[in-house]
């Protein structure tokens, strides 16, 4: 991977921090997924009360790419 992108990305999961809802931890996370065709994902994690209901900014991501069709194959 080429410098240049990587930086990209870890721009782009710092900046995506502003979108955590973590109101218990305080503890904000943001995370990229780069898929096959090129695009980027965003997420950030997502606190709940019931603490094993909260979910990962990694798994936000993810989930983002595959409900705007990414396949892995």
């Amino acid at each position: 991977m080429e410098a240049e992108l990587l930086q990209k990305l870890i721009d782009l999961a710092i900046a995506s921090r502003q979108w955590a809802y973590a109101p218990y931890s305080h503890y904000e996370v943001g995370a990229v997924v780069l898929t096959d065709s090129g695009k980027i994902y965003d997420g950030a994690n997502i606190e709940n009360a019931a603490y094993p209901t909260s979910i990962c900014a990694e798994r936000v991501a993810i989930f983002k790419a595959v409900s705007e069709g990414e396949r892995c194959y």
